[in-house]
């Protein structure tokens, strides 16, 4: 949620600082602003809406400074209006500071700082930081965001100017994550790696608690309790182009149709067909752990919850180890019961999602071995983890995910691969699913050529405002991820369900009028699921088929059909999928929803 660029160096700040907004424009916000310190002055403009809004009241604004910070806000505390947009100044106008994530005693230290005389102009819980630094000073910025800092509670990524002190930035973090990146006698702060490829690939995590301070002559990185800690330049292996639309009219668009590179990716190095296994390299020295564990439970939000479902099916069929899939956000609060023995497997693209590190930390706390299952190097999660595996989805601009969610379920079948080889799965079935996934990228690439045919069928029902979604099996959770991916992108209301729970309680909604979406794959539910669909047909209801090539009895009922091709039972959500993902995007398309950007969501969500 929302986004942070800062820049020093011997450049003109103001273009580096909106083009770096743009590139996080994916994170999802509301409002955006900047300030720069030029020739002793602090220069501020903030807008609510789009970037483009904050570039046209810039377009006549030479600002030649070097140095400055940027800010695109996802609201919290506080109406989407220019006045609570990032950065704030103090009550001098000499400080500015962005912010994400939320302040808890924002309130304790407003009364305050007020009674010291402080005047406050927004509702937001952020201007309470620039005015306890402005307290806090003494003539040292990192001093006196040290001391603001121990006294905050909450989650928060900042970025502080002062015109001071023009040749220093000073950035901290806890919880809501912020990286420095480095390049020849220039420093970038982020909140994202996204706003600094164009100028530099090596980039420094910074963890919890931690801050760094950067200056055209270098950087010093510490604790906010002053102990100086020594911190490694990664190098980002994302190119710019793959942050860059090529060619597609959206992100989320250009993202579906990568599945058959990102699946390979996922894929690649890691299965041995000779042995019928695959080989985690992550997860190596937790190998006995896995092979003794006798409870997985997986813990994500959204769709990456709707990952771990299908990742139950699979290990608890192939690997016979009892599997639990928790909301991250409820598994965190209700003193979950975790055996000694136990694995937790925390699942998140970004690897910063606050609820899913949490609840990891949680885990953690009780005994458990934690691993993570992430997309994004050098996350929270991916740091904080035991162990690991990392999908290689790369970069996932729209903020709906789709890419990420087949490479998760690719990376779940793998891990039920190495499992049930542990434990019960022959070398002969190993070697079956293996030879299944070497064909996931070609099947994936026959389902997108029908990307004409399925906008087609979207025309004929992107008019309507209900939706129902009926899967069996692994095939529950992507009936959840089809629902989903409608409600975010189109603001259409839909329903996953599973097919033998519809007449208990959705068959009341079925009518001409009503639309349902029937995942039925020749899987080992395809009869029951047949029946299903004839209870939606007796009923009247619209239905959209998904079903293998050559299903005719499929094909006889249904009102359109989009065909996937024959794979084992594990492995159909991969499939299934796409075709939902290509009716989602189109409906949204249609009724001129901002796909890449949907109201009030946002990307990474740093933010309890």
């Amino acid at each position: 949620m929302c986004g942070i660029i800062g820049y020093i160096g011997n450049k003109r700040a103001l273009p580096i600082l909106l083009e770096g907004l743009k590139r996080l424009e994916y994170r999802g916000y509301d409002s955006a602003g900047v300030a720069v310190i030029e020739n002793g002055s602090m220069l501020v403009e903030k807008t609510e809406g789009k970037i483009q809004r904050l570039e046209q009241g810039l377009a006549d604004q030479s600002w030649p400074g070097v140095v400055g910070i940027a800010h695109t806000r996802w609201a919290t505390h506080g109406e989407p209006n220019t006045e609570n947009a990032h950065p704030h100044v103090d009550c001098k106008g000499e400080l500015a500071v962005a912010h994400n994530g939320i302040i808890e005693n924002y309130q304790i230290i407003k009364k305050r700082l007020e009674q010291k005389g402080h005047k406050f102009t927004t509702e937001t819980d952020t201007e309470v930081i620039v005015h306890l630094i402005e307290d806090c000073y003494t003539g040292a910025l990192e001093d006196a965001v040290q001391i603001a800092a121990r006294q905050l509670e909450g989650t928060y990524g900042i970025v502080v100017l002062s015109k001071k002190e023009p040749q220093k930035l000073v950035g901290v973090r806890n919880g809501s994550p912020l990286v420095v990146g480095v390049a020849d006698d220039e420093y970038f702060l982020a909140s994202d790696v996204s706003a600094v490829l164009e100028h530099t690939r090596q980039v420094i995590f910074l963890d919890d608690k931690e801050m760094a301070i950067v200056q055209p002559k270098g950087f010093k990185t510490m604790t906010i309790e002053n102990v100086t800690v020594r911190k490694e330049i990664e190098n980002v292996d994302w190119d710019l182009d793959m942050i860059e639309k090529g060619g597609f009219p959206h992100f989320m668009l250009k993202e579906i149709f990568e599945q058959p590179e990102t699946i390979r990716n996922a894929t690649r190095g890691r299965l041995v067909h000779k042995n019928g296994v695959a080989h985690l390299g992550g997860l190596t020295t937790v190998i006995p752990r896995l092979r003794d564990t006798n409870r997985l439970v997986l813990i994500a939000c959204g769709t990456s919850w709707h990952a771990g479902l299908i990742g139950e099916y699979m290990i608890e069929e192939h690997a016979r180890v009892p599997v639990e899939v928790e909301y991250a956000s409820e598994f965190r609060y209700r003193n979950p019961i975790i055996e000694r023995d136990t694995v937790t497997i925390a699942i998140s693209q970004s690897g910063e999602t606050i609820d899913t590190l949490e609840a990891m930390r949680e885990a953690k706390r009780k005994g458990s071995t934690v691993l993570g299952i992430c997309n994004v190097v050098g996350s929270t999660i991916a740091r904080e983890s035991e162990s690991g595996v990392y999908i290689h989805a790369g970069p996932e601009i729209g903020v709906a995910s789709t890419k990420a969610f087949t490479s998760q379920i690719t990376v779940l079948a793998q891990l039920a691969l190495l499992l049930g080889r542990m434990r019960v799965m022959s070398k002969a079935k190993g070697q079956q699913i293996i030879d299944a996934l070497f064909d996931i990228p070609q099947q994936v690439q026959q389902i997108l050529d029908q990307n004409d045919q399925i906008y087609e069928i979207a025309k004929a029902y992107c008019n309507d405002t209900n939706f129902l979604y009926l899967g069996r099996g692994e095939n529950f959770p992507v009936a959840l991820e089809g629902a989903l991916k409608l409600k975010e992108i189109s603001y259409v209301h839909a329903e996953g369900y599973p097919a033998a729970e519809m007449k208990h309680g959705p068959i009341a909604l079925i009518d001409k009028n009503m639309p349902v979406v029937v995942i039925c794959p020749k899987d080992n539910a395809y009869k029951k699921i047949l029946g299903n669909i004839a209870e939606v047909k007796a009923r009247k209801g619209r239905l959209i088929v998904i079903a293998n090539e050559g299903d005719e009895e499929a094909s006889k009922v249904a009102d359109h059909v989009i065909t996937i091709p024959m794979t084992l039972d594990l492995l159909y959500p991969i499939l299934t999928v796409i075709p939902l993902q290509l009716l989602a995007y189109h409906i949204a398309v249609l009724r001129g929803c901002d796909v890449d950007q949907p109201r009030n969501l946002a990307k990474s969500v740093t933010v309890e």
